[in-house]
């Protein structure tokens, strides 16, 4: 099979590697579809420096087309998603049933070899079947969307309640889809990226600006959420954080970037500050939501490129040209 290998800080290759065979309780995914987002241009960049070389993409679907001799419940021909954590179930935070947080943890295109590449192996306990009718490509948004699903998770939900959401990009717009079925009184997006911004417009926020200065919330929000990761948005998103209310981050920054932040004012105001790391028994929720139409993938995905054009498809993402970007494999 050809795959991409990451094999030193900004340097990769399309290889080729023999078919993966499953093992007992494996399963041998034909890849349709691998998503780009934020950890794939950090791994590749090398500053989250993983033991390289390794096959990226953890943002997957594909077809069921070859399992082990122990996998029940999964067929050859089945339409899937993979959820890309492999949580050792054993350490101290995994039996607090906080495998993200996991002293042994590993992911599929992170630390294992991922999609990037016709077919993938995976456990079978990683694999979730998609319901007839599923756009296979566009099912890539899933894994993301498990992330957006335990964002949320970590947030109160209080019918009602206004969001401020920094960036526009695909884990932003999950975001505000998931504030809007939560029953929120408004939505406001901000992005320095006015392209960017028009895509919320079609998804129907109208709140949208590219500073949240012009909303006309003068006691602040109750929920305001960095998808940015860039530390001014999440220095300016605290500061629009009403009092009693919630900042989440969950956008990705870079390793040792800093904000300051006054401890009296969280104190006084009481201000809560959550962050979201991955997915955690989230992924079953993701395929219902997307099933049932949360996202319009016709909208969320932009652009398309072939597996031996993956690092096209990276700095693309890095200019942050269109919306989200897939990688087609086979």
């Amino acid at each position: 099979m050809k795959a991409i290998s990451i094999t030193a800080p900004s340097q990769l290759e399309l290889i080729e590697l023999a078919d993966p065979t499953p093992g007992n309780s494996e399963v041998v995914v034909e890849v349709a579809a691998v998503g780009i987002c934020g950890t794939d241009l950090h791994i590749f960049e090398g500053e989250f420096a993983p033991k390289l070389p390794i096959i990226p993409g953890h943002e997957m679907s594909g077809e069921v087309v070859a399992i082990g001799a122990g996998v029940k419940g999964i067929k050859v021909g089945d339409y899937v998603a993979i959820d890309p954590s492999l949580h050792c179930g054993e350490c101290f935070y995994c039996r607090r049933a906080r495998g993200n947080l996991c002293e042994n943890w590993n992911a599929l295109g992170v630390t294992f070899p991922g999609a990037a590449a016709e077919f993938l192996l995976s456990p079978q306990k990683n694999i979730h079947k998609l319901p007839k009718g599923v756009d296979l490509k566009s099912a890539a948004l899933i894994e993301p969307l498990s992330c957006a699903v335990r964002g949320f998770d970590q947030l109160p939900r209080n019918p009602g309640s206004h969001y401020l959401i920094y960036g526009s990009g695909t884990m932003g717009l999950m975001m505000a889809e998931l504030a809007r079925i939560n029953g929120a009184a408004s939505v406001s997006i901000v992005d320095l990226n006015l392209e960017k911004l028009k895509t919320a417009t079609i998804l129907g926020f109208t709140n949208t600006a590219s500073s949240a200065d012009v909303f006309d919330q003068p006691r602040g929000f109750d929920v305001v959420i960095d998808c940015t990761g860039v530390t001014a948005a999440i220095k300016d998103g605290l500061k629009h954080v009403m009092p009693g209310g919630t900042f989440l981050q969950f956008g990705v920054a870079n390793e040792g970037a800093k904000v300051e932040i006054e401890p009296f004012w969280i104190y006084n105001k009481e201000i809560t500050i959550v962050g979201s790391m991955a997915v955690l028994h989230s992924f079953d929720r993701a395929v219902e939501l997307f099933s049932t139409g949360v996202l319009n993938a016709e909208v969320m995905i932009s652009d398309q490129y072939p597996l031996d054009k993956y690092q096209d498809a990276l700095l693309a993402f890095k200019s942050g040209k269109g919306r989200k970007t897939i990688v087609l494999p086979n």
